[in-house]
């Protein structure tokens, strides 16, 4: 089964790479990162991050939209997989509907609505070995020693499903099956970003000024936006290739 590009329509996998991202430099994240940089996370406790996942009726830089209905009734599956510790997610997307359990590198523990957004809670699975050595072993390792070493990791939703025309957007179809939430290297939704607190929602509003750009339908990306970008891609593939 194809991945579906943003302006395509029909059947097939579809990645959204601005669904949200982990900013290393955030104040809420740095107590924790800078423990696991001169190890000495307590491995009986988990490196858990909160996360904005997905909106519904929200145009994205993909130019898809996800009904209400649609999305809510994909988060109440997902809330079954979630209670059968099932939940998993990997490091990059493949190219495939499949969970692969050798790129697994984190659970979803948590989802839960705050207007309309989808809010979730992720633990990232490192290794005793990460903890105590800094060794990297696993996808968990390789996701939180980048995060250690200042690349913000972003949050991409994966499914299945069809895409219909609607107007300027695609509109995603009552077919969509939710797969998974992994964590890619991307440019970011307006404020949303992974913090340590779940009270701590209010200090990432969205931006509207940017929100509403995210919301024409002739979406570009800025310069800025675009280098970034590949700035973030380039450190990713060059840790990878190591």
């Amino acid at each position: 089964m194809k991945i579906l590009g943003p302006n395509d329509t029909g059947k097939g996998i579809l990645i959204e790479m601005d669904a949200g991202f982990i900013s290393p430099e955030e104040s809420h994240n740095k107590s924790l990162l800078e423990q696991a940089n001169k190890s000495m996370l307590d491995y009986s406790k988990p490196f858990e991050f909160y996360a904005v996942l997905q909106k519904y009726n929200t145009p994205n830089r993909n130019g898809r939209v996800y009904p209400e209905s649609i999305l809510k009734r994909e988060a109440e599956n997902y809330k079954k997989m979630i209670s059968k510790g099932t939940a998993l997610s990997e490091l990059n997307h493949p190219e495939s509907s499949l969970i692969d359990l050798d790129r697994v590198s984190h659970i979803i523990n948590d989802v839960w609505w705050d207007g309309h957004i989808l809010m979730g809670k992720l633990k990232l699975l490192t290794s005793p070995g990460f903890h105590e050595r800094g060794i990297v072993s696993t996808k968990g390792d390789q996701a939180a020693n980048l995060l250690r070493q200042g690349v913000t990791l972003g949050i991409s939703s994966r499914g299945v499903g069809s895409l219909k025309k609607v107007g300027e957007q695609n509109e995603v179809q009552k077919d969509f099956e939710l797969i998974c939430f992994d964590l890619v290297s991307s440019p970011s939704t307006p404020g949303a970003y992974l913090f340590t607190n779940p009270e701590d929602r209010g200090n990432f509003e969205e931006n509207l000024e940017e929100e509403k750009v995210m919301r024409q339908p002739d979406i570009g990306v800025s310069e800025k936006g675009m280098n970034r970008s590949i700035d973030l891609l380039n450190k990713l593939n060059h840790y990878l290739n190591k």
